[in-house]
């Protein structure tokens, strides 16, 4: 069982050293300072939501040493990674994001429309990622988005990453995978 899933909704953490995180809705960078204590809110894939003073925030698995645990790995590839494996990367990477509130990662949704690896005129690499929410008005779209950069980051060939949020097609329920459905009794 992984760090993360060992985490229940609920558990108290006090911070052992200052950390970053995203503030949920806004998708803000910020420190979470040491020694004050968060409350789980969610674990799932490589991130813990949590409670601080009446906000959510998200913290990356490869923080977990701030809670005192054994801190997840970067996620990366090997150098000469070609276009494919870094498409396939970021698809990987991707499956490692939920909405906060919801416990499907957003491929799983069908909130991720498409994946292309560009190459720049200056040789770098930028992944463009086409996505969706469950409604125009929803405000995880910032958090998500992210969440999503700072994964796919993660990978030192990709230099940029542009998450692009479009409404066309609109999401439907028709979109989620069988066991996105599944995991949340929608059969």
């Amino acid at each position: 069982m992984s760090a993360i899933a060992s985490l229940q909704k609920g558990h108290q953490l006090p911070l052992q050293r200052s950390v970053e995180a995203i503030s949920i809705p806004f998708g803000k960078p910020v420190w979470l300072d040491e020694d004050e204590t968060v409350q789980v809110m969610q674990a799932l894939g490589t991130s813990v939501s949590v409670l601080f003073r009446g906000n959510m925030y998200l913290i990356e698995g490869f923080n977990l040493d701030a809670f005192g645990m054994e801190p997840m790995e970067r996620p990366h590839l090997p150098d000469g990674a070609t276009d494919q494996e870094l498409e396939d990367f970021v698809w990987q990477q991707l499956r490692t994001c939920f909405d906060p509130e919801i416990p499907v990662d957003i491929v799983e949704l069908g909130l991720v429309y498409g994946c292309k690896i560009t190459t720049l005129i200056d040789g770098q690499k930028m992944a463009q990622v086409k996505m969706t929410l469950t409604a125009p008005g929803c405000g995880m779209g910032e958090v998500i988005a992210e969440d999503a950069k700072h994964k796919i980051l993660g990978a030192e060939q990709i230099n940029r990453v542009n998450v692009e949020l479009v409404f066309d097609p609109p999401w439907s329920r028709d979109m989620m995978s069988d066991e996105a459905k599944l995991a949340l009794n929608m059969f």
